[in-house]
């Protein structure tokens, strides 16, 4: 007898409910109880498909990062790369806000069911890097960031908005000096850091501003879709 398929529906489903009771109730509410209650399924289901909690939560940590690089690929490449390294940064804060319940998670910050997070881990959320580096490769090429090294050009980036991130969801940054503010000048300041001229940041900054509604604050995708994927 072929063993059963696994459903990637009731995978996703689990991932989902998981992350929704992370959100709303906190780290207590994760139970194989109450993840299949919800999920319509019996507990079982958690270990036929993750093989325990902390494989669940494994996962939950891989949906963010992947949930991210889905954020940057809505992120259009143009002939103003330096515009394009600005959305980068709102899609990677867009994604934050929209999967809060995942973010912790994702860095280490908060642990669940025994997990921690190993090196495979940590180079699974390293690679959703490499279109800001493939960006800052770009501006260099431009000529608009001297040459320098666009993995460590990069991680600033990740840093500067990583830390802005944390404030901003622990609802730390408020008028008038808001997080959009915060980031504006923090984005600006690091753009002339690695060689960038006042004026064509200037620009930059302005048509980054028209595309983020369009590009980033799109609302973030139902869980079916996600599922239909898996």
């Amino acid at each position: 007898m072929s063993p059963r398929k696994l459903d990637p529906e009731t995978r996703a489903a689990l991932v989902d409910i998981a992350a929704r009771l992370l959100a709303e109730h906190g780290a207590e509410a994760l139970s194989t109880r109450k993840i299949a209650a919800e999920a319509g399924t019996s507990t079982m289901a958690v270990y036929t498909h993750f093989g325990s909690m902390s494989g669940l939560v494994r996962e939950m940590v891989h949906e963010g990062f992947a949930r991210l690089e889905r954020q940057f690929a809505k992120v259009r490449r143009t002939d103003d790369p330096v515009a394009d390294m600005a959305v980068l940064g709102y899609a990677y804060r867009q994604n934050a806000k929209a999967n809060s319940h995942l973010y912790a998670v994702m860095f280490g910050g908060q642990s669940l069911a025994g997990f921690s997070l190993t090196e495979e881990d940590r180079q699974f959320g390293r690679y959703t890097l490499l279109t800001v580096v493939d960006c800052a490769t770009r501006c260099i090429e431009a000529g608009r960031f001297r040459r320098d090294d666009p993995i460590l050009i990069a991680h600033e980036m990740w840093i500067a908005t990583h830390g802005l991130v944390n404030l901003e969801l622990g609802g730390y940054l408020i008028d008038p000096v808001d997080a959009d503010r915060c980031y504006d000048t923090i984005l600006n300041s690091l753009l002339l850091g690695v060689g960038d001229d006042p004026r064509s940041v200037s620009a930059s900054m302005t048509a980054s501003r028209k595309r983020r509604r369009r590009e980033v604050e799109a609302d973030p995708e139902p869980a079916e879709a996600v599922a239909s994927r898996r």
